[in-house]
């Protein structure tokens, strides 16, 4: 364990929220950066309102507090953020910054969550970690990027990448926040397809143990992780929608029609939903998680249906500040409905 402070960008999102209690609670002295408030409070806790661009306020955090590792969780999404110019300098030339400034210091380990959006199709299998990224939108193209940025680091800086799928835990909204007022309102819940695509989910605390467990890790290495025994999505909605009990049931669109009404709605930018998202509601994937197993000893403990119950439960609870929220990462409010807005009437 080191004594030295840890660096966590974007603490206050959902994720790196869920990572920061987690090394707090661990006995790990913390710094958070992120462009939102964060008035979470704890002794061992420094938070700082910044960009991951600057590159005078990461030297000036860099140089203060001489950082042991980093968590470089910051990452600016499609869907959130329509400006691709923003969203590319954010996570791609963030993640330059974040780098050289650790190489420039001293700091010897730098932890980065990456993502699943690397690939845009199924490959009929799980992704290995030698598989060949092919993304097909901007986020998922900024992230290879941000991973190639720090490869090439590597020599000089131990760089875990951690790829994960949809990281899920209660608090978890954004685009999930439209499925569960689809359950909450009784409405219903629409699969592209008959529903039977298995697509992978990863718990946040699982993710948040994998981060902290890879800080042991000499040297660098690419890991993925996510759940174990994915069912289908089908399975995973009528579990959710059980334990809710509301009235909602679970039906099946036209797939072809469906995805091809989807993109024409994606490109008149009346929708949220972009190619990532039609690959999760429409395909298999599932990453093979072996490689993190055997090295570091790493399991998953939820799978699909228990984790999503949770984020839901969260949801029924909390429903009225939920639908207040305005000033916080896309993660932590319910996303903009668009059209899916006449869709939800007519369900």
């Amino acid at each position: 364990m080191t004594n030295k402070p840890l660096l966590i960008t974007g603490s206050s999102g959902f994720f790196g929220n869920i990572l920061k209690k987690q090394l707090l609670t661990q006995g790990y002295s913390c710094v958070g950066l992120d462009l939102h408030n964060d008035d979470y409070r704890h002794s061992s806790l420094i938070t700082v309102q910044g960009d991951v661009r600057d590159s005078k306020l990461a030297k000036r955090l860099f140089d203060q507090h001489k950082f042991g590792a980093v968590f470089h969780c910051a990452a600016m999404l499609a869907h959130d953020i329509p400006d691709k110019k923003l969203l590319w300098e954010s996570n791609v030339e963030g993640t330059r910054n974040i780098a050289n400034t650790a190489i420039e210091s001293g700091t010897s380990k730098l932890i980065f969550t990456s993502s699943n959006c690397l690939w845009g199709h199924n490959l009929g299998r799980p992704v290995q970690e030698n598989d060949t990224p092919n993304p097909v939108e901007i986020y998922g193209l900024s992230k290879l990027e941000a991973e190639n940025i720090l490869l090439d680091c590597s020599k000089k800086l131990d760089v875990i990448i951690l790829r994960c799928p949809t990281i899920i835990d209660e608090g978890r909204l954004g685009l999930l926040a439209i499925l569960f007022e689809f359950i909450y309102e009784g409405r219903t819940v629409w699969t592209v397809g008959p529903g039977r695509n298995h697509y992978q989910f990863v718990y946040a605390p699982d993710l948040a143990k994998a981060c902290i467990q890879a800080m042991a890790y000499e040297g660098s290495r690419v890991f993925n992780v996510g759940s174990d025994n994915v069912p289908d999505l089908r399975t995973v909605y009528e579990h959710v929608i059980e334990h809710a009990g509301t009235k909602s049931k679970v039906r099946s669109l036209p797939k072809n029609a469906t995805l091809l009404a989807m993109k024409l709605a994606h490109r008149l930018r009346i929708s949220p939903l972009g190619p990532y998202q039609y690959k999760m509601i429409s395909e298999d994937f599932q990453f093979d998680t072996t490689r993190i197993k055997h090295e570091l000893g790493w399991h998953p403990t939820l799978n699909n249906s228990e984790m999503l119950l949770r984020a839901y439960s969260y949801y029924h609870e909390n429903r009225t500040e939920i639908m207040q929220r305005h000033n916080t990462s896309s993660h932590r409010r319910p996303a903009h409905m668009g059209i899916i807005r006449l869709i939800k009437w007519l369900s």
